[in-house]
């Protein structure tokens, strides 16, 4: 399944986020999973009525993150985008479970009926403020093989967020777009040095130039800013379209609603 047979287009598709609430298990949980439910599928029916092309749920407030998730985690985040699911039945919906857990990703993506997954860690290595994060393409394409999730696209980041890159800073970011490619991402995705900073307009232009694969920004996309990544093929928005812009705050619907607004004017 390709990125048109998902969105329905290919420019400027515009990807919500639902940052769910810290799960049970995580140093920051107090709610209750019924309430951390409801509280998701509020948001994605936000985005659903404002019109966004599709919605990723993360859990994001799961901090400090971790490379050894639980199974409490896989569990919690199937009950989560199982219920987004039956809100939506039909908007294209993905999942990320931090920090890297891109099989695990992919087990919930297929357990609650997703289109896609964003994957960490896809091709070289860098240190990331969990830690070293190494290369797992081969290792997490063959577990989508093994589980029957072909159909689940796997979009990848790289030079990602919140990282330091010194390890591989004789490797430019579209030699690493074009490894990414090679060991068969479905997608990359651009953002900036941290959540809700931009990500760069020029390296958008080099990556695109480079692949074949669809291109997203990850980060960092505004209203005032989003004729700068139009031609993008995704745009995954989160902080903006929160209230006051920062991410850890409920979705905000006249900022989702005024911005999908925009997006349909620029798309004329």
């Amino acid at each position: 399944m390709k990125f048109l047979d998902v969105f329905g287009r290919l420019k400027s598709v515009v990807i919500g986020m639902v940052h769910v609430k810290a799960l049970p298990g995580t140093p920051l949980s107090s709610l209750k999973m019924s309430q951390i439910i409801e509280e998701a599928c509020q948001e994605a029916g936000i985005y659903r009525d404002a019109g966004v092309d599709g919605v990723i749920i993360e859990n994001m407030h799961d901090i400090p993150y971790t490379f050894c998730v639980g199974p409490e985690v896989c569990a919690c985040m199937t009950a989560v985008c199982s219920a987004v699911r039956n809100i939506c039945p039909v908007l294209p919906l993905g999942v990320q479970i931090l920090s890297s857990a891109n099989q695990q990703a992919l087990a919930v993506a297929l357990a609650s009926g997703l289109d896609f997954i964003r994957a960490e860690g896809f091709v070289f290595s860098h240190v990331a403020d969990e830690g070293l994060l190494n290369a797992c393409a081969g290792d997490l394409l063959r577990y989508r093989r093994q589980i029957g999730a072909e159909h689940v696209q796997i979009f990848t980041d790289i030079k990602k967020k919140h990282s330091s890159h010194a390890l591989t800073s004789d490797v430019t970011i579209e030699e690493t777009a074009r490894a990414a490619e090679f060991f068969l991402s479905d997608g990359l995705i651009i953002t900036g040095a941290a959540t809700g900073e931009q990500a760069d307009p020029q390296e958008l232009r080099d990556v695109s130039r480079s692949v074949e694969v669809p291109v997203l920004i990850g980060s960092g996309v505004t209203y005032d800013n989003v004729e700068r990544y139009l031609d993008a093929n995704g745009m995954i928005v989160g902080s903006h379209f929160k209230y006051g812009g920062h991410w850890a705050n409920a979705v905000d619907p006249h900022q989702v609603k005024r911005f999908m607004e925009k997006i349909r004017e620029l798309r004329k």
